[in-house]
């Protein structure tokens, strides 16, 4: 179970998607017993060659998944997750340099997955093999079918993309007061306590899929992204409002009649909300709605 474990968290930072992840811990457990006993004997750390295998399915997919996203409905966000001690209690021990290191509670983090998603492939996989689980560099060349030298730079040209998108200074407490603000200005109605919270470049990106009606570009600006969220109150009078954890940090779960029909996902800087990620893709909400309860 701890190899599985560790396995589907890997995908998961590499795919962006819970169901995607399993896919792959199931396709490399196939691999594994479709060998010999002589074989499987023969492999010193089965983990690690695990490991491996997983993350040539992942490059493989992640390839794919950039046509399939082109024909996607609107924006494509990652799958949000639950409960975090499945998702940042396990894992590698980081890269071997501490400025390189990234957390598990980081990497799982929905603006660094966001940002992951805008690197290529072999970018991705560099980084979370390295950064993340801490995979030296030699092994990954194995994998990404490139020399140890050209792995460390696609992990450093990740990683200088990410830099840009690094949390700010907010506390977790701060993260908290400035979420559950957020969701009391959105409950009220109050439109100045809820533009007072965000950035003024503050954005907000919705995922529908396509299934459910979504904004299919992102929503900038204060004012803006404060009358979209008001005015789907409004539209949605019997909607409640729930402070949740969302990829491990403070978030809010939006249910209608005791269904989750959204989760956002917050990103806090300096005591403001910067970006708002705003799933709404039922396809995507199946950790929520295991939750629910029923309407009396």
């Amino acid at each position: 179970m701890a190899e599985r474990r560790r396995l589907l968290n890997l995908g998961y930072r590499m795919l962006g998607s819970v169901q995607d992840a399993e896919d792959v811990v199931q396709e490399t457990y196939a691999r594994w017993y479709a060998l010999s006993e002589e074989a499987q004997r023969a492999i010193e750390v089965p983990l690690a060659w695990m490991t491996r295998v997983a993350s040539r399915i992942c490059l493989d997919q992640l390839a794919s998944a950039r046509v399939r996203r082109e024909r996607y409905t609107g924006e494509w966000l990652p799958e949000p997750v639950r409960n975090s001690a499945t998702w940042t209690s396990t894992g590698g021990a980081g890269a071997d340099d501490p400025a390189d290191r990234i957390t598990l509670d980081e990497s799982v983090g929905m603006g660094m997955l966001v940002v992951l998603d805008s690197v290529t492939p072999a970018e991705r996989v560099a980084f979370v093999l390295h950064d993340v689980f801490g995979m030296p560099f030699a092994e990954i060349a194995e994998t990404v079918g490139r020399t140890p030298a050209a792995c460390r730079q696609l992990a450093s040209s990740a990683r200088r993309r990410l830099a840009e998108r690094r949390p700010g200074n907010s506390t977790a407490q701060e993260h908290r007061q400035v979420v559950s603000a957020f969701r009391e200005a959105c409950e009220t109605g109050d439109l100045d306590a809820l533009v007072a919270l965000l950035d003024p470049d503050v954005e907000s990106r919705s995922d529908g899929g396509g299934k459910v009606r979504a904004a299919l570009r992102p929503v900038i600006g204060q004012d803006k992204v404060a009358r979209l969220f008001l005015g789907l109150m409004r539209k949605e009078p019997e909607v409640d409002l729930v402070d949740d954890e969302v990829n491990g940090t403070p978030g809010v779960a939006v249910r209608v009649a005791g269904t989750t029909v959204a989760v956002l996902a917050l990103e806090v800087r300096d005591g403001l909300v910067t970006n708002v990620w705003v799933v709404l893709n039922p396809d995507k909400l199946h950790a929520w709605t295991g939750y629910d309860t029923p309407s009396p």
